[in-house]
């Protein structure tokens, strides 16, 4: 309750101790939901959603998390927004925190997510940004903790672009005390400075970050591998040159290899099989991606729950 009415834009603000209790909140919630208990803590309450980049999970995931949790969601595209016609972000806050209890917004500029949550007087959850995911990796936490019963301590490899992902990863691990290995091209590293910081949270967790540009050396004797798409939505048009920069880096079954015998696969989707990841990989009995997906849904739900 402590965490009631916050934003949820960044792992950054949060606590290692706080994520957790949001991934064993997930979980709880998750076991409810299959055991057919029903969890109505945001009965009569509503989530505004706004997608200026559009997704399956986030959409699907967010959508059904409030009905689960006995509220509802409004599904809002730039083409229904005045924010689309150059209504400033200040005035569209101030206008929805009037309608709603909630706002989600999946967008390009984290800076844009900023400004929103200034203005609103209501909790904003950040469903991505160029520079952040922090919902995509609280998911990824519950999925870890269910497979390897634990978060501290835990070998983690990240393969390949330097992006949102990577950084809410390293955020997100080095706040729980996971051992964090990033491999990237020269020219596609993560933010040094998002570096440095998570760092720093790792020396307080008992964790560590290391960045460098060796995907095999990153995934030797890890618990976990992790990759995501090469280029991400409005990076389409340096796909050719994308793809020539992280060849190496498609994690296959030698690649896997490397990493301790029962490490698990990880992957963000929407997976390119054949570019970052082998079909085969995919397909394996390692390959714990669907799991992951499952999971945005109870994610989501604990971050709800939790702030709204």
């Amino acid at each position: 309750m402590s965490l009631k009415g916050r934003d949820f834009l960044t792992l950054k603000d949060f606590t290692g101790q706080e994520i957790v209790d949001m991934v064993n909140l997930g979980i709880d919630l998750k076991a409810k939901q299959k055991a057919g208990i029903l969890t109505p803590v945001l009965a009569g309450k509503t989530l505004g959603m706004i997608f200026q980049k559009s997704s399956t999970r986030t959409r699907v995931s967010f959508e059904v998390g409030m009905y689960q949790l006995g509220g509802s969601a409004l599904f809002l595209s730039t083409n229904d927004l005045q924010i689309g016609r150059g209504e400033p972000i200040k005035d569209t806050a101030r206008v929805l925190s009037r309608y709603v209890d909630g706002i989600m917004i999946r967008t390009y500029s984290h800076a844009d997510v900023e400004e929103l949550a200034a203005y609103a007087d209501v909790p904003v959850i950040n469903g991505l940004t160029d520079d952040y995911h922090p919902t995509q990796v609280v998911a990824d936490l519950i999925t870890i903790q269910e497979h390897k019963g634990q978060l501290k301590g835990i070998k983690f490899a990240y393969v390949g672009d330097g992006n949102n992902m990577t950084h809410s990863l390293m955020i997100g691990g080095a706040k729980v005390g996971m051992d964090v290995k990033v491999a990237c091209p020269e020219g596609y590293m993560p933010n040094p400075d998002i570096v440095a910081l998570a760092q720093q949270y790792a020396a307080e967790s008992g964790g560590s970050v290391t960045v460098m540009h060796d995907p095999k050396e990153a995934i030797a004797g890890v618990d976990v591998v992790y990759t995501d798409t090469w280029a991400s939505m409005g990076q389409e048009a340096e796909k050719e040159v994308r793809q020539k920069a992280f060849a190496g880096y498609t994690v296959d079954s030698a690649m896997m290899a490397l990493a301790k015998p029962d490490a698990i696969f990880m992957h963000c989707l929407p997976a390119y099989r054949g570019y970052e990841v082998t079909d085969e990989v995919m397909e394996s009995a390692q390959s714990v991606v669907f799991d992951e997906a499952e999971n945005r849904l109870h994610a989501h739900k604990a971050i709800m729950a939790t702030v709204m």
